[in-house]
């Protein structure tokens, strides 16, 4: 099974655009083909954007700090649940074997029984790994789309004040350059944060 951290999780469910864009209205200007790039953005309208580094939120986040330890314990406990199982499976195999070979069982069809019993429950077993997996990843999706919806809300709200035409998360190096004064990762972490906190009580 994948691990929480390379599955689901959490990262790209992220790493988009998060576009909060004002209405504005402005008259169509036409631009003759002899005005440089200088003059064209320098016309242009000015747009207020800052930025949300993911690797940080996601550190520092109470709520995606939490899902990540649920998770990790959840699988931990369906990979000892199946360790158990797989254990209880191989010493029956090797116990079959044994006897097999000592000619201990007193009938063929005793020993096919056997032999039939020992493949359901491997099968069996190998149906519950993958139930638990299914309902492992959906748990995870289901998740991340709570995490998205708490970030998204509050950044919103938190936009409200703001006034930012775009906000846009830096994931790695996704962006070439980004200005840190336009890093708003503190502020929205700390209002996420308090949120959350809120919540719980």
């Amino acid at each position: 099974m994948k691990n929480f951290k390379r599955n689901c999780l959490l990262a790209t469910a992220f790493a988009s655009v998060l576009m909060f864009a004002q209405c504005t209205t402005a008259e169509k200007q036409d631009v003759a083909v002899e005005t440089s790039p200088v003059e064209v953005a320098a016309a242009a309208p000015s747009l207020k954007i800052a930025f949300v580094d993911l690797d940080s939120l996601m550190s520092n986040y109470e709520f995606a700090k939490d899902i990540n330890k649920e998770m990790m314990r959840k699988e931990e406990d369906i990979k000892m649940k199946l360790t158990e199982q797989y254990k209880v499976l191989q010493a029956d195999q090797a116990d079959f074997e044994l006897k097999y070979k000592n000619n201990v069982y007193a009938t063929p069809e005793r020993a096919q029984s056997e032999y039939n019993r020992i493949m359901q429950k491997e099968q069996e077993i190998v149906q519950l790994e993958q139930k638990l997996t299914l309902e492992f990843e959906k748990e995870g999706l289901e998740k991340n789309q709570a995490l998205r919806e708490a970030i998204n809300e509050y950044v919103k709200e938190y936009n409200k004040s703001k006034g930012y035409d775009f906000i846009i998360t830096k994931v790695g190096e996704n962006l070439l350059y980004a200005n840190p004064v336009y890093n708003v990762t503190n502020e929205v972490v700390e209002g996420l944060n308090e949120r959350y906190a809120n919540k719980q009580k």
